[in-house]
């Protein structure tokens, strides 16, 4: 049973990523901090590989990370990995030739990592996750993760579908539509995993998923499947998008298909987004389960406690909400991704 406590699945599929390190975006952040690390003299050096620029969420994360890495005045190396891990792990072993102090990253999914993440051990460098979770065979190849607890996220869509349903008066059997995020990787296992559990425990008689697949997190895949389901489930229900952009493309496809989303479809997403919550102002998304893309204040302080040897927890969990419609055009203003 895949969550981020479980570490037992040994690195696949890593052997031909020397070769691609070209198809990474790398650049290096500069701070005007000359300090930085526990010295006070030398900047601290961060490694941070993020796993692309797929959706609003993810550009809000980077975007946090690169501020707070100016912020505490460490020298940032930043890889964009354009959702491929040989990318990722091209990045990886680049950081560890240029002996940075920490290394993070957010992988684009939840195997094959063991290879690098030895490789890094060897050379006494710290690895922090971020955002996601890996499965690896040995727990000490990495130190914390910093991020959501996605199972739990998708526990918290079902829970509060149930809300939603009551609020549109839906009686009866209820045809759910699941957009998955991207194959592999923890956010889109987890979540499945937590919505499948509330709704096998309090709904196994009337609710049914009928349709599942990947939309890879962006609207363009969100449209295109989306518009796929409705021509071989019609009837359709609700739709439960793992994240917010993937929400938004559905929306397109379900309007072109001559339907209201909100009303003839329900529609519950993850994330939080600022389109998110323009597009449930306007009723068209029904409720959003919270996914704060902010993480990097703590992330900092994580990564100078691991650099100064100090102990820190295995697992940092980021505080979140959830949010009906009624509450979209209230809390809007207010959204800072």
């Amino acid at each position: 049973m895949l969550n981020r406590r479980n570490f037992l699945t040994a690195a696949v599929g890593v052997a031909a990523a020397g070769g691609l390190a070209a198809c990474a975006k790398e650049d290096e952040g500069s701070s005007t901090s000359s300090s930085g690390g526990s010295g006070g003299g030398k900047k601290l050096t961060l490694g941070f590989s993020q796993v692309g620029s797929e959706s609003g969420w993810r550009s809000a994360n980077t975007d946090s990370v690169k501020a707070s890495a100016k912020e505490a005045g460490y020298n940032l190396k930043f890889s964009d990995a354009q959702q491929k891990q040989e990318n990722q792990i091209s990045a990886i072993r680049s950081f560890i030739a240029q002996k940075v102090d920490v290394i993070a990253f957010s992988p684009v999914v939840v195997t094959g990592w063991d290879a690098v993440l030895k490789e890094a051990k060897a050379k006494k460098i710290p690895v922090v996750l971020t955002d996601r979770s890996v499965e690896t065979s040995d727990e000490s190849l990495y130190v914390t993760l910093v991020g959501s607890d996605f199972t739990d996220e998708g526990r918290r869509a079902a829970k509060i579908l149930e809300k939603v349903l009551e609020k549109a008066g839906h009686k009866g059997a209820v045809k759910i539509a699941q957009l998955e995020g991207t194959t592999g990787a923890a956010p889109a296992i987890e979540r499945a995993k937590g919505f499948k559990e509330v709704m096998d425990a309090d709904h196994k008689d009337d609710w049914k998923i009928v349709v599942s697949q990947t939309g890879d997190f962006t609207r363009a895949g969100g449209k295109q499947v989306m518009a796929a389901f409705l021509q071989s489930n019609p009837d359709i229900d609700v739709l439960f998008a793992h994240n917010d952009d993937m929400g938004i493309g559905a929306i397109q496809a379900i309007e072109a298909a001559g339907k209201k989303p909100g009303k003839d479809i329900l529609i519950v997403t993850v994330d939080g987004v600022k389109d998110g919550f323009v597009a449930m102002s306007e009723g068209k998304i029904n409720a959003i389960v919270e996914c704060n893309p902010l993480l990097g204040p703590q992330l900092m302080e994580v990564v100078q406690k691991v650099k100064d040897g100090e102990t820190v927890e295995r697992w940092i969990k980021t505080e979140e909400s959830d949010f009906m419609q009624d509450q979209a055009k209230e809390v809007l203003p207010s959204r800072k991704y």
